[in-house]
């Protein structure tokens, strides 16, 4: 096995596409596009890919928007995941243009120093979309796309530079919270509100008084979870009484299994409300996002690797972000690894707000992405190279914590 770290080759390989790079992260915040409908992203990555010499397989594993390119053989496997979709009315407020970006960089700068190397093993990117609640990543390990033994997922997330301490660029280890997502749909009677009201049976009011009573739960349930709601429909016209409403809400807890417990507290008040107004009342539940883990292996590979290259990267903390991913159910399939790095921007800019999206697009942000996706191909190269790292990677992974 190679012993030495290939910093040249994996900078050579990411620096050396940096007009790419930057031509591909610009127009993917500039094409905003939601979960599954990133068609402009998925066309504008596979294309940069293909530029770049590699095979790339579009609309991979049944799904439009996801793509898979590979490069290298034999010995182990490492998979970057990227990330490119967008949120309603608030575009790249999440980065994930940067994530997109960090991630094709660290596929590319492994892959350079794969051939140069010329060593057994293999990295490949995988597109997946739809992460902002439509759960890509869990439809492709439905679809077997990380069925092939990977040693390691790698991928990083963007966050406010003002929300870590001021002397580190990021943190290599963290927590997401786990999340439950479920729509409600109230079905009543309809009415003339003024003729006859009480031949209805008044969905609006299923709807405010479940929320009403999810309200005074939340006095009720530990400072770390979270219980947070919306009317979608709450009926067309104020002279009828409404017969249909359809509420969307989202449980978050540390773990699946106490977001479980929550969200069964959650539907008793759905269904008081429902029995208390006369109406019935129907449940579509979206993919569930299983809490982040921290595989300590790679967390604290990662953070010395970033310190080699001068960047200040904590290996892990505990307190875990009230944030969901569905890389969290990655984490519970393969060794993974889930950084964060800080960008610039103003002090309130911080992810699903809209000025976040105005440090997203900032070319000095662009330049951290490359400078973590560094670290992220070193990171891939040590997992494919050295024993122990991989058998640290899998051992963390397998310890029940």
């Amino acid at each position: 096995m190679a012993d030495h770290v290939p910093t040249q080759s994996v900078k050579e390989g990411i620096q050396g596409r940096r007009d790419d790079l930057w031509s591909m992260n610009s127009t993917i915040f500039k094409n905003p596009e939601l979960g599954y409908q990133e068609v402009i992203a998925h066309d504008t990555i596979t294309s940069t890919l293909e530029k770049n010499g590699f095979q790339v397989k579009r609309h991979a594993y049944d799904i439009p928007t996801s793509f898979e390119a590979e490069y290298g053989t034999g010995g182990r496997l490492v998979i970057f995941c990227a990330e490119y979709d967008a949120l309603p009315d608030i575009r790249h407020a999440c980065g994930h243009n940067l994530i997109a970006t960090s991630s094709v960089a660290g596929f590319l700068g492994l892959a350079q120093a794969i051939k140069a190397s010329n060593i057994q093993g293999r990295v490949r990117i995988l597109g997946t979309p739809a992460e902002e609640g439509g759960g890509g990543k869990v439809k492709l390990l439905e679809a077997g796309a990380f069925d092939d033994d990977p040693a390691a997922a790698i991928m990083m997330h963007p966050t406010s530079a003002h929300a870590i301490p001021s002397e580190i660029t990021g943190i290599a280890g963290v927590k997401f919270v786990a999340s439950l997502k479920l729509r409600v749909e109230f079905h009543g009677h309809p009415a003339h509100a003024g003729g006859a009201p009480w031949e209805g049976r008044n969905a609006l009011d299923a709807a405010v008084a479940a929320y009403t009573a999810v309200s005074m739960l939340r006095q009720q349930i530990h400072p770390d979870e979270r219980i947070h709601g919306v009317i979608e429909d709450g009926g067309k016209s104020p002279n009828v009484i409404p017969s249909h409403t359809k509420m969307n809400w989202y449980i978050r807890s540390p773990t699946v299994a106490r977001g479980s417990e929550l969200l069964t507290r959650v539907k008793n008040c759905f269904e008081a409300a429902a029995t208390a107004t006369g109406c019935t009342l129907t449940y579509t539940e979206a993919p569930t996002y299983m809490d982040l883990r921290i595989n300590n292996t790679l967390s604290t590979e990662y953070a010395s690797l970033m310190a080699k290259l001068g960047v200040n990267f904590v290996p892990r903390i505990e307190e875990p972000f009230t944030f969901s991913t569905d890389m969290g159910n990655v984490s519970y399939t393969v060794p993974s690894f889930h950084g964060a790095f800080g960008i610039p921007g103003s002090k309130g800019a911080l992810p699903h707000q809209p000025n976040f999206a105005l440090a997203a697009e900032r070319e000095d942000s662009f330049d951290i992405a490359l400078s973590c996706a560094e670290g992220m191909a070193l990171l891939g190269w040590r997992v494919l190279t050295d024993d122990d790292v991989a058998a640290g990677a899998r051992r963390d992974f397998e310890a029940v914590e």
